[in-house]
């Protein structure tokens, strides 16, 4: 009775908190340690319990209240012995780190360093000696290019590695800091590199004049280029003639010809010129087709005693073409051997890419084969526009035949030209002639892009070439490039079109397992022929896993929709 007088006295101690108890009501009823402790209460007591009115006033305030509940709920304290230091655990530790991150490239090692979010240079500087990778300058570069670091981090990072024996403390190597810090717009830690470079007597070239012009200017900072220009000799270069042509290149290059134009005037008469400065010019201006503005830049170069090269005259056949004046093209084309200026590779390049553009293949072919008869040689270029042009007017045969004869030139296209060729191959007829491309290129040892691939699963697998679809997929995982859910629906829908379904099913697992949620579209396109094969169970056991990863899928992007990246 003595402790039933307790709980009522304590439980008449909480007018104060009769607010806060009529949220929660009764919520103690339902706890363990209340239905241990009070299941031996009379049933008087649990009726003067439940007749309790919250709003009778007492004495007792929340400390004493406190103090009783402590008094008949005693908690206990188990103190542990204090654990003494041992100094093998800071490198059992990192060993333990290290296995756990064996699965990550150097790369990432040295990345996940900055996201441990560590105060000071010093500590900073301990953490990267301790991943334990073979810093080179290629890792280097895949550090500072790839992920997402900022400014400030990637700069003690490289003046980390700058450091190390293996990282030479080469020209080559600030241009690597540079061009990433430039890429991001982190111009102020751009500037404090160059700095850094001329304290520790570092010469600075061209390139490197370049990629910090370039830099400000791929920004739209156009007047931070030209400052830079101006103050070339603080870093000890001159503001002379090769300068001034890497600024004009920058500026034309990024469609910045209005600039270049009006500061290459402002500066005549402090800088010696010469014909390449006006070439830039005009083939800035070519790019838009603007003749009157080349012509006004050609008279100026004349006028200054520079007489137009093979450059000159190859831009101002490339901006006649733009502006759709072909036969004032071809007027100064044939005018070119009168004015003492033989045409060249460049000259015929921008005929062909003339003829193309109003789709005269014919001519394009005539200016080919005279292009060897007068002893020019085409090269690169000359074949991918000729390609180019017998695929854009569907003359496959033709396009093959021009392909041939590249390679066995020796010429071996890039990727962006092999994927530029498949793209119209994968868009009409049968995949033959992709797939011709596709062996030819990699016959020689061209690397083939991740889209040139998606290109061809989704042509084969429209046409149920299945066995060649799974060969073209072992050989791009073989090349480096992961599945993603374009190619697994890509395989699945070629499987459904030839009727193995117990394949499509398999890899429709997998893509499930590996977290890829296949489209609505092709999840039906497999359950109803599934369900017209009398196949049930194997289509309701898909329809669980499917609804499974959707109920994911929903989850992962309503995380991510908050900022919670997992």
């Amino acid at each position: 009775m003595a402790f039933h007088g307790a709980s009522r006295r304590v439980l008449s101690s909480l007018p104060s908190l009769s607010s806060r108890a009529r949220y929660y009501p009764l919520l103690h009823l339902h706890s363990p340690i209340s239905s241990s402790l009070f299941s031996t209460l009379n049933a008087q007591s649990q009726h003067e319990y439940l007749e309790f009115n919250p709003n009778q006033s007492s004495s007792l305030d929340e400390p004493s209240v406190l103090h009783q509940l402590s008094t008949l709920l005693p908690i206990t304290h188990q103190i542990s012995p204090p654990k003494q230091f041992d100094p093998t655990d800071s490198n059992k530790q990192v060993e333990s780190v290290r296995a756990v991150d064996g699965f990550l490239m150097p790369d990432e090692k040295l990345r996940g360093v900055f996201l441990q979010k560590l105060k000071g240079i010093a500590v900073i500087e301990h953490a990267l000696d301790n991943v334990g990778v073979d810093l080179t300058v290629d890792v280097v570069a895949q550090v500072v290019n790839r992920g997402c670091l900022g400014g400030e981090a990637m700069l003690v990072f490289f003046n980390w590695a700058i450091k190390k024996p293996n990282v030479a403390k080469h020209v080559h190597t600030y241009h690597i800091i540079l061009k990433a810090l430039g890429r991001r717009k982190f111009f102020n830690y751009m500037m404090q590199v160059l700095n850094d470079m001329r304290s520790r007597d570092i010469s600075l070239d061209l390139e490197t004049v370049s990629i910090v012009m370039d830099s400000f200017v791929r920004a739209g900072h156009v007047s931070k280029a030209i400052q830079v220009f101006r103050n070339l000799e603080e870093f000890g270069l001159d503001c002379d003639t090769e300068c001034l042509n890497v600024l004009l290149q920058c500026l034309c290059r990024r469609s910045h010809v209005v600039a270049a134009n009006s500061f290459l005037n402002s500066v005549k008469g402090k800088v010696r010129f010469n014909g390449t400065m006006y070439n830039i010019v005009i083939g800035g201006w070519s790019k838009y087709g603007r003749v009157g503005e080349m012509e006004r830049t050609l008279e100026a170069m004349v006028a200054d005693g520079f007489s137009p090269d093979s450059a000159t005259f190859s831009y101002i056949l490339e901006g006649l073409g733009r502006a759709d004046q072909i036969d004032d093209a071809v007027e100064i084309f044939e005018s070119m051997k009168g004015k003492g200026c033989m045409p060249d590779t460049s000259a015929y390049n921008a005929m062909i890419s003339n003829f193309i553009s109003v789709a005269n293949i014919d001519e394009c072919v005539k200016y080919f084969k005279s292009m060897s008869s007068n002893g020019c040689n085409p090269n690169v270029d000359t074949y991918t526009k000729l390609i180019a042009g017998f695929l854009k007017a569907r003359k496959v045969a033709d396009a093959l035949e021009m392909f041939d004869e590249m390679l066995s030139r020796g010429f071996v296209p890039t990727m962006g030209t092999i994927t530029s060729f498949m793209e119209p191959l994968c868009s009409y007829g049968p995949p033959y002639a992709a797939m011709m491309i596709y062996q030819k290129a990699r016959k020689v040892g061209c690397r083939i892009s991740l889209t040139a691939y998606k290109l061809l699963l989704m042509r084969l697998s429209r046409f149920g070439k299945c066995g060649m679809l799974l060969n073209i997929w072992d050989e791009m995982q073989e090349c480096g490039y992961a599945s993603d859910i374009e190619v697994y629906e890509y395989v699945i829908s070629g499987l459904c079109n030839i009727g193995q379904l117990e394949n499509a099913v398999l890899v429709m697992e997998e893509s499930l397992r590996k977290g890829f949620c296949p489209s609505r579209l092709t999840y039906s396109k497999l359950s109803n022929k599934l369900l017209a094969s009398n196949k049930l169970e194997r289509a309701y056991k898909l329809y669980l896993k499917i609804k499974a990863a959707r109920r994911f899928d929903k989850t992962q992007r309503i995380w991510r929709a908050r900022g919670w990246h997992f």
